[in-house]
C-alpha cells in the first residue's frame, strides 16, 4: 500500500508562520532583557563614587632632621697626610656636619569632621614634621600641620589630628568581614608623589597573613605603589574596608599583588589610639603552637584544631592554672581554630576581663577562668628585666646566615662605605644564596633590611626574635622591609621548618 502524501492547508501554513514569529519575538525580548540586566550590573562610570569620597583622601608629607656625617671619615684614612687637605676642602664647600632634612610621601584619609586622620605608621615613623595636603575644592583647606595621636607598629597604623577652621569631609569604615573575593574595590592615594590618584580592582583574597601577629590583610589587584601607603581601600558603597599597606613585587612596582589591613582590625586600633594614645591588647601569657594531625591523633583529639600550649611563663595563664600540654579549644566563648586565631582573639579582648578558657587535658575538657593582663605592660617588663640583668650580655654575633641571606649589622664603617646617614640602622645583606627564595625575589648584596615582621631590626638578635615570634604565631613567612639606594619595598620570605 502506498503512503498518502500529507498536504497542508493554507490555514495550517498561516498558523505555523505565526508560531515561528511569536517564538522569534520572545527570543528577541529575552536578549534585550539580558543586555539591560548586564548594563545594570556594570556601572557606566565610577566617577560619582570618586567625587563623593575623594575630598576625604589626603596626601601626607613628612620631614625628618638627619644629622650629617662629620669630618673626612671614609674619604681618606685617619691620620693620612691628606686629611687636612680634605677637611679644608669640605669647609670651603659647605660643612658636612650641618644637619639636613629628609622628606617622604604617603597617603591617608579623614575619619571625622574634627580632623582625625588614619595612615600607616611607617609613613610617619621618625618624622618631626607632618603636613597634610587636602584634595582641592569644596572649601577644603589646602594644607595643614598634623600631630601624632598614637601609633601601632604591630598593625602599621597611625592616628593623626589636624585643626581646621571648618568641619572636614570624612569617610566611614565598613565591615571588612563582608568583603568577598571578587568584589570590586577602589584604591586612592598619592602613588610615587604624583598627587591624588585612583585605581580599581577586585578583592583577590581574604585573611592574608604576612608576618605580624595581628595580620588580617585583604589582597587586591588594584594598583598600589610607593606613596599609596596609608591610603584607603573603598568598597562600592564608599566605605573604607582596608588601609593600603604593602605590596609583593620583585621590582618595587605594582604587579597586582597588594595588601590592605582589614578595616575591622583598624577600627579597634584607631578607637584605642583615639581614647588612650596607645594600644591596650589583652595578654594571656602562654607560648603556643598549632595542633598538627599527628599531634591530634596522639592526644586523642577528633580534629586538628586549637592551640597547643608549649610553655606557661609567669603571667595570667600560670596564675589561673593553665599547663603546658593543654590544648585551648575555645576562648571567651569562641572556637579556637589555630594559633593565629587565638592571638587575635586574645589581643582584641579587653584588658582585665575575666574570660572562660576551655582546654583539652588528659582526655577531657576543663574550663578555667583567666583574668587577662595587658600585652604592652608584659613586653615592657620583659625588656626591662633584660636591661636590669646583672649578667654580662653575650657578645653580639657580627655575621649570620638565615633565609638564604648572609647578614651583618651596620657599623660606622659600613655606613660610610654605603653613603648612609649616621642614624641609619638595619641589617646589611652581604651575600645571597643564588638557589634561595631570597635571590628569586630580587634580594642582592648591598640591600639593607630595616624591618622584619613590621618591627625595626638593628641587630642579628632582633631578627632571630622576629623569626621566633612569627613561628610562634604560626606564620609561614616573614615580611621584610628592604631598602636599596633608599627605596623601600616589602619582601615576604618563607620560614624554614
Amino acid at each position: 500500500m502506498q503512503a498518502k502524501a500529507r498536504i497542508a492547508t493554507p490555514a495550517q501554513d498561516v498558523s505555523h508562520h505565526r508560531f515561528r514569529l511569536a517564538w522569534l519575538t520572545l527570543l528577541s525580548a529575552l536578549f534585550i532583557l539580558a543586555q539591560a540586566l548586564v548594563a545594570q550590573a556594570r556601572p557606566e562610570s565610577l566617577a560619582p563614587l570618586a567625587e563623593r569620597v575623594s575630598p576625604a583622601v589626603v596626601n601626607i608629607t613628612t620631614s625628618t632632621l638627619v644629622e650629617g656625617r662629620t669630618g673626612p671619615q671614609g674619604i681618606v684614612p685617619e691620620g693620612s697626610p691628606f686629611e687636612d687637605f680634605f677637611r679644608e676642602f669640605q669647609d670651603r664647600n659647605g660643612s658636612p656636619e650641618q644637619p639636613r632634612r629628609s622628606s617622604a610621601l604617603g597617603s591617608g584619609f579623614v575619619i571625622s569632621e574634627d580632623g582625625y586622620i588614619v595612615t600607616n605608621n611607617h609613613v610617619i615613623d621618625g618624622a618631626d614634621e607632618i603636613r597634610i595636603e587636602f584634595f582641592p575644592g569644596d572649601g577644603q583647606p589646602t594644607e595643614l600641620p598634623a600631630e601624632v595621636i598614637g601609633t601601632d607598629p604591630k598593625t602599621d597604623i597611625a592616628l593623626l589630628k589636624v585643626e581646621a577652621e571648618r568641619p572636614l569631609k570624612f569617610v566611614s569604615f565598613g565591615d571588612s568581614d563582608s568583603a568577598r573575593v571578587g568584589d570590586w574595590v577602589i584604591a586612592m592615594g598619592n602613588p610615587l608623589g604624583q598627587g591624588f590618584s585612583l585605581s580599581v580592582g577586585i578583592v583577590s583574597a581574604r585573611n592574608r597573613a604576612l608576618s605580624g601577629s595581628y595580620d588580617d590583610y585583604i589582597q587586591t589587584d588594584a594598583a598600589i605603589n610607593r606613596g599609596n601607603s596609608g591610603g584607603p581601600l573603598f568598597n562600592m558603597d564608599g566605605q573604607v574596608v582596608g588601609v593600603n599597606t604593602a605590596i609583593l613585587s620583585p621590582n618595587g612596582g605594582s604587579i597586582g599583588i597588594g595588601f590592605s589591613m582589614a578595616a575591622n582590625v583598624v577600627t579597634k586600633v584607631v578607637d584605642q589610639l583615639r581614647e588612650y594614645g596607645e594600644t591596650r591588647r589583652g595578654w594571656l601569657g602562654v607560648r603556643i603552637q598549632d595542633v598538627t594531625p599527628d599531634v591530634a591523633e596522639a592526644m586523642g583529639l577528633e580534629k586538628a584544631e586549637g592551640a597547643l600550649i608549649t610553655d606557661v611563663p609567669d603571667g595570667p595563664a600560670k596564675e589561673a592554672g593553665l599547663l603546658s600540654g593543654d590544648v585551648i579549644v575555645t576562648f571567651d566563648g569562641a572556637e579556637v581554630t589555630d594559633t593565629r586565631a587565638l592571638v587575635r582573639q586574645v589581643g582584641e579582648t579587653t584588658v582585665g576581663k575575666a574570660v572562660r578558657v576551655v582546654v583539652y587535658r588528659d582526655g577531657s575538657t576543663k574550663t578555667i577562668l583567666v583574668t587577662l593582663g595587658r600585652r604592652e605592660d608584659a613586653e615592657r617588663a620583659e625588656n626591662g628585666d633584660a636591661d636590669d640583668s646583672d649578667e654580662s650580655p653575650a657578645p653580639e654575633a657580627t655575621e649570620q646566615s638565615v633565609l638564604g641571606l648572609t647578614l651583618s649589622a651596620l657599623t660606622d664603617e659600613t655606613r660610610q662605605q654605603l653613603g648612609l646617614d649616621a642614624a641609619a640602622n638595619g641589617l646589611l645583606v652581604k651575600e645571597v644564596d643564588e638557589t634561595s627564595e631570597a635571590f628569586e625575589k630580587g634580594l642582592r648584596p648591598g640591600d639593607l633590611i630595616t624591618e622584619a615582621g613590621q618591627q625595626d631590626v638593628t641587630t642579628l638578635a632582633d631578627l632571630d626574635t622576629r623569626i621566633a615570634e612569627a613561628k610562634e604565631a604560626g606564620r609561614k613567612s616573614l615580611l621584610l622591609l628592604v631598602r636599596r639606594e633608599g627605596e623601600p619595598r616589602f619582601v615576604a620570605l618563607s620560614l624554614s621548618e
